[in-house]
């Protein structure tokens, strides 16, 4: 199904997300590609085959977009993954690896069977002690089948944004198969670093557990964010700045609208939406597609991250 070249995969079942996904490849907004809406399960090795990136559990396209804004070109090789968070998120029913939605054992399988191991996995999952459990799961997967896996946990605030959506990024390279050429270190002298502890730069975590040139072994996160201060006080209703919610002066949020909703919280809209109305057109599909979605910025200074770990 899949051609050589500039080419991306994106499976979502959801059917209202992957008609969004086809309108936004048409408009040129996420790499060009095919949409399979199939569950993943019936997805195979055979349907992955001959694209240059594949994303699953691709929602809207948010890690196509997030890939671009990071500078990973949509000829560079990659597969994504936002596996369901239902299975591990305290807001659901925690039933951990016997919920049907717990896909990893699936996703991992494809993996296996159907990426070229040179190619990194970048993923995302929900916060918290139900995401680090199911990371273990996953990393200790991952590392067994000889991958160098990181994470990182952060929150969408600590990029701009005016909530906080806390976060598991992480990433997992068959020991940096991609970054070694470049690196020009042969394979020994590249799993030791110059402190004697086996590893490899970037800061991933080996295939044997330990740390690699880093203290810890997550990726160290960096961004650029304009302005001295990344929140800042808007004006109050009666212009004295007092009752209005701290939010952000910078990057993408900067210029949203703010209403004060009935619950007496204030929360940021797009610009230019006044008058607002009951009953809009698609009103619970786009807040289900944003929801469900990745925090651009956040997942934008992952990919960053994950250049400078890779390459």
């Amino acid at each position: 199904m899949g051609r050589m070249g500039v080419s991306a995969y994106y499976n979502e079942n959801d059917p209202a997300a992957a008609a969004w996904l086809r309108e936004l490849i048409k408009a040129g907004e996420i790499a060009d590609g095919v949409v399979d809406d199939r569950g993943v399960e019936e997805v195979t090795a055979h349907d992955v085959r001959g694209f240059t990136q594949c994303h699953f559990f691709a929602g809207i396209g948010a890690w196509s977009l997030a890939l671009r804004r990071g500078g990973w070109g949509d000829d560079r090789p990659v597969w994504t993954a936002s596996l369901p968070c239902q299975p591990f998120s305290a807001a659901g029913k925690r039933g951990g690896v016997g919920d049907e939605r717990h896909l990893w054992p699936v996703f991992f399988r494809l993996m296996l069977e159907g990426k070229p191991r040179a190619v990194p996995v970048l993923g995302e999952q929900v916060s918290g002690r139900g995401g680090l459990e199911w990371f273990d799961i996953v990393s200790a997967d991952l590392e067994g089948a000889g991958y160098a896996v990181g994470a990182t946990d952060t929150c969408a605030a600590g990029f701009g944004a005016p909530h906080l959506r806390q976060r598991l990024y992480w990433l997992a390279d068959a020991q940096h198969a991609l970054g070694r050429a470049e690196y020009g270190i042969e394979p020994e002298a590249y799993r030791r670093n110059g402190s004697g502890r086996r590893g490899c730069p970037g800061g991933l975590a080996d295939d044997d557990g330990e740390q690699c040139g880093q203290e810890r072994g997550d990726i160290e996160m960096r961004t650029e964010r304009g302005g001295e201060k990344g929140l800042g006080q808007l004006p109050g209703r009666d212009g004295s700045g007092g009752d209005r919610p701290g939010a952000p002066v910078n990057g993408h949020w900067r210029e949203a609208d703010w209403v004060f909703c009935r619950d007496h919280r204030w929360r940021p809209v797009e610009p230019g939406t006044f008058p607002l109305a009951t009953g809009a057109a698609a009103r619970v599909g786009r807040l289900r597609g944003y929801g469900n979605s990745l925090c651009v910025p956040q997942a934008e200074a992952f990919v960053r991250a994950a250049i400078d770990a890779l390459w």
